[in-house]
């Protein structure tokens, strides 16, 4: 008999009544670290007061105004965010899977009202996550997402991750943008080199190309700047957003040059929630704090003090870690045993965390951590391992003895 919710999630047998910057409770008062983080987006923890005073004042004001009228909170925004990237102009979303579709569709708009509307292909890379939605999944091209649904929406050419002779080749005649993150965060943890973005800039220049950029996952303030590619000294012409912008709230964000959306006119494009109130007074919450001075510096301090823990975890336990990989704090463990072996070891000491592509286990805390937090992960990763490391042994006890 089918679940009043849709069973699409297998979901882990916990419920939370509360959180508290990287801790959540149940009802039960089990207390648990979360380095899970909503999947990198909570990014300033659990119930922080800032965040909650703005949207609770929001509440009182207004939810809901349809885009038929200006919203203040967003042109401040659009406005603030603007300052603060390469962007010219925005468009707001509910999710990273809408800023994507934004993104594809403007990349195709663009050449259409640049006269060449058969320059419609995107070239993509293997491993991608961009999102749910038929484009998305076609995008990505993850043949377990794909599965079932029918033709995968053409337009899509995907590459290995990272062979710039790969992209070379797939540029042809009809193709007309690049899509790529920076991090990718679904497909493993795996960082594209700063040299190969650039590599990838000069290409689209060179051949009229639209570059856009997917960092929903690996964006504001996560990789220790506020958007990834800065580390690679470039621009892109697109980039889709979402997650940490919100801290929480639903938001995302299609961002782009003048240039790049000379295309999307009145009445091209459009979103009944996207860039509501609520949304709005949240995502200018989190951007006071992730812009203070000293933000980012922190996030990397931060980063060098996990990722020296980690390293160490892995001299510790070699039979269950193989590599520590991954920027700022979106750093991922590849595992000798099964992921899912760590993370249900994690959890049952207190620890949660998600998996990715290339036997990884996920670590995506909130970006506001400390010492403490640090501390009492080692702890609980260690303790995991050693359980891990006891089953291994009992394991091969038995097999000796059979």
């Amino acid at each position: 008999m089918i679940t009043p919710i849709l069973p699409t999630y297998n979901r882990v047998d916990l419920v939370f009544e509360r959180g508290e910057g990287a801790w959540l409770f149940t009802k039960d008062g089990e207390r648990y670290l979360d380095f899970t983080a909503g999947i990198a987006v909570n990014v300033l923890g659990h119930a922080h007061p800032h965040l909650v005073a703005a949207l609770t004042a929001q509440a009182g004001k207004l939810w809901h105004l349809s885009n038929l009228f200006r919203i203040e909170g967003g042109e401040r925004l659009a406005a603030r965010l603007t300052a603060a990237t390469f962007a010219d102009t925005m468009f707001f979303t509910n999710s990273g899977a809408e800023a994507l579709e934004c993104a594809i569709k403007m990349a195709r708009k663009y050449h259409s009202a640049s006269g060449q509307p058969d320059r419609a292909r995107i070239i993509t890379f293997e491993g991608a996550f961009h999102g749910r939605t038929l484009a998305t999944i076609a995008a990505g091209g993850n043949a377990k997402y794909l599965e079932g649904f029918g033709p995968a929406m053409p337009g899509f050419d995907q590459v290995p991750f990272g062979d710039l002779d790969a992209v070379k080749a797939a540029i042809g005649p009809e193709t007309g943008a690049i899509l790529i993150e920076p991090v990718q965060g679904e497909g493993g943890v795996r960082s594209a080199p700063w040299a190969f973005l650039r590599e990838l800039r000069a290409l689209c220049d060179a051949h009229g190309l639209l570059l856009i950029l997917d960092e929903v996952q690996c964006g504001v303030g996560r990789t220790g700047k506020f958007f990834a590619h800065e580390w690679a000294g470039i621009t892109p012409d697109i980039m889709a957003v979402a997650k940490g912008i919100g801290g929480g709230f639903p938001v995302g964000a299609c961002l782009a040059t003048e240039n790049a959306a000379k295309g999307m006119t009145a009445g091209t494009h459009g979103s009944t929630y996207g860039g509501n109130p609520l949304a709005m007074s949240v995502a200018n919450a989190v951007l006071d704090v992730v812009l203070e001075e000293g933000f980012f510096e922190q996030v990397l301090a931060t980063s060098a003090r996990l990722r020296q823990r980690l390293a160490e975890l892995k001299d510790r336990h070699p039979s269950v870690i193989a590599e520590v990989r991954g920027e700022g704090l979106l750093l991922g463990l590849r595992t000798v045993v099964p992921n899912t072996d760590l993370i249900a070891a994690m959890r049952a000491e207190g620890m949660l965390a998600p998996s990715a592509a290339d036997n990884v286990v996920r670590l995506l805390p909130p970006l506001t951590i400390g010492d403490a937090e640090i501390d009492a992960a080692f702890a609980k990763l260690d303790a995991a391992c050693a359980r891990i490391e006891a089953t291994l042994k009992a394991d091969a006890a038995k097999g000796a003895a059979a």
